[in-house]
């Protein structure tokens, strides 16, 4: 009792899987960004009610201030830092921080720049006073602050 023939099903064709792949990798590739700096410090931003999107991220520098994250405290211990780039600077190094931030945009775009700080709830005013004199002293005059939106006073 043996039927004639096999009538098994014919292999899934995977000629095409490569191209597939290629164009989903091709998609993630295009669409997504890279992060420009690692940050180094925590910075858990101060609630706000009223807050406004940055049209062109393109012109904005950040300085974070902050204490450090844990695996750096105990090169750079809990005090809070300003990090400019991938680096714990000092206040008398924002004046060239500035200046190679300008130096990056073109010169139609450079008097837009905008910095952008953003401090920790926790951090003193102290230390984001001397960055704004600092930043005065770079004649850059155009300061946003970074915070988290929230629905009320609390």
């Amino acid at each position: 009792m043996k039927k004639k023939g096999d009538k098994s099903l014919p292999p899934i064709s995977t000629a095409s899987l490569p191209d597939v792949i290629f164009m989903i990798l091709f998609f993630f590739m295009v669409s997504t960004t890279m992060r420009d700096q690692e940050v180094k410090v925590k910075a858990k931003l101060p609630d706000a009610t009223e807050v406004q999107k940055l049209e062109k991220k393109s012109l904005v520098s950040y300085i974070y201030i902050g204490p450090p994250v844990e695996s750096q405290q105990k090169q750079w211990g809990t005090a809070p830092r300003i990090q400019l780039n991938d680096s714990f600077r000092s206040t008398q190094d924002i004046l060239e921080f500035v200046a190679s931030e300008r130096d990056k945009l073109n010169e139609s775009d450079r008097a837009a720049m905008t910095i952008c700080l953003k401090a920790d709830e926790n951090t003193r005013m102290g230390i984001v006073t001397d960055v704004k004199q600092e930043l005065r002293r770079a004649n850059a005059l155009k300061i946003s602050y970074a915070a988290s939106k929230s629905l009320g006073y609390k």
